[in-house]
């Protein structure tokens, strides 16, 4: 073998794992790779919400660079599986879904996906097609396969047992369904996040079982939300949604740290990683601004989800000219608040006017200096502004509403 075909190789391995948490087995994957052949490339999604946020995304992402390597990719909707409800990392029975919500779910996936992958080179599977072709004694031989003894090496089965929680016996069928999509797609590389490790090792001995050649389980972490501490989620309001405005995930880019701007580079950006330690070369060096380069993620980010680079820049543009520039926003919301005796206190108009989740919020933005009216900070949190009045008011960099007292 040339010289320069190993360093090709090398660059395809170091790409292909790159930000890659765990590969089990990584000599078995090498030896995959180095047959020649495209790869059968699997990830599996339980359509449990209807819009994706960019942790989704890590691991669509990777089926993106294999898929640009030539690999086949299996993106498979658990439309069965969704049904049960993952009880991974819960303490608690999870509520199952509805064959309406997976459905009406699954429909609005294929739609988002193909803002990354190639719809021509990806194949979108549902493990309702095989599990639901299972008789009651196929789904016992498949459950005669894994003992209960290794459900409960599972994390959280093992805390959930030993605290006297309930486990039902639907959530063991879980891991085991996941495994046998598995078999069935004859699959050669896995991937899922770190909380998904035991069900794609059951993976792995399924195909054993069956006599295939088991699958490589490559597990990517989950991706920080905004505060850069706990997991990107809806629920915990740190998210940037794909289906965003372009204005909006471009401020939430540029609001995360410095330090938080490396991890998603590394699992979001589709940049050589040698441009990236190139990036951190400069900033470390003092000779580039970290704020030149997060533009540069967000950019890349907001083209990709908004139809090209003319999207990312503009929006680049919108946010130097709204948030560098002191600009106020054309499309800001108009509200119309009644006062009670002739007053409104700050606090008050700030959360009724949905630029706060709360009085005590209010109080917490005023005392860091984040409140504005009509541009000018605001330090006294007992304010009462007048009846009649009609001022701009902001809170933070991107929440703006003209607020007008009846």
């Amino acid at each position: 073998m040339s010289v320069w075909r190993e360093k090709l190789q090398e660059e395809v391995l170091d790409n292909l794992l790159r930000g890659a948490e765990e590969i089990l087995v990584k000599h078995e994957f090498v030896k995959k790779l180095g047959e020649g052949r495209p790869l059968r490339i699997k990830a599996g999604f339980d359509p449990t919400a209807p819009d994706l946020h960019l942790g989704h995304t890590v691991l669509i992402n990777k089926l993106k660079q294999f898929q640009d390597y030539g690999h086949e990719i299996l993106f498979l909707i658990g439309d069965f599986t969704g049904m049960i409800g993952d009880p991974t990392g819960k303490n608690i029975t999870r509520k199952p879904l509805t064959q309406e919500e997976v459905l009406a779910n699954a429909k609005t996936y294929q739609e988002q996906i193909f803002k990354i992958l190639d719809p021509d080179k990806t194949r979108i599977v549902f493990n309702s097609t095989w599990m639901n072709a299972l008789s009651p004694a196929d789904l016992i031989q498949l459950a005669a396969k894994h003992t209960v003894a290794r459900m409960l090496e599972r994390d959280d089965f093992g805390k959930r047992y030993k605290a006297g929680q309930p486990i039902a016996i639907h959530e063991f069928l879980y891991p085991l369904i996941q495994g046998y999509d598995s078999v069935v797609m004859k699959a050669d590389v896995e991937l899922g996040g770190t909380d998904q490790k035991f069900n794609l090792l059951v993976g792995r001995q399924l195909q054993e079982v069956y006599g295939q050649s088991p699958q490589i389980v490559i597990t990517m972490p989950i991706l920080e939300g905004l505060d850069g501490v706990q997991k990107m989620s809806k629920s915990l309001n740190n998210y940037i949604g794909i289906a965003d405005a372009p204005d909006d995930m471009f401020g939430k880019i540029m609001s995360i740290s410095d330090d938080l701007m490396w991890r998603y580079f590394e699992l979001l950006s589709f940049e050589k990683t040698a441009v990236i330690n190139n990036y951190k070369e400069k900033c470390a060096l003092g000779t580039e601004n970290p704020r030149n380069i997060k533009f540069e993620l967000a950019k890349e980010i907001v083209s990709r989800f908004h139809g090209g680079a003319s999207a990312g820049e503009q929006a680049m543009q919108n946010f130097i000219a709204q948030f560098q520039r002191g600009a106020i926003p054309d499309d800001i919301s108009e509200i119309t608040l009644k006062t009670n005796a002739g007053t409104y206190f700050i606090t008050h108009l700030l959360k009724d006017a949905g630029l706060t989740g709360s009085t005590s919020e209010a109080v917490r933005m005023i005392n860091q200096g984040a409140v504005k009216i009509d541009g000018e900070k605001v330090s006294d949190t007992k304010l009462a502004i007048p009846s009649g009045s009609n001022h701009i008011y902001q809170v933070g960099k991107r929440k703006f509403a003209r607020v007008a007292l009846d």
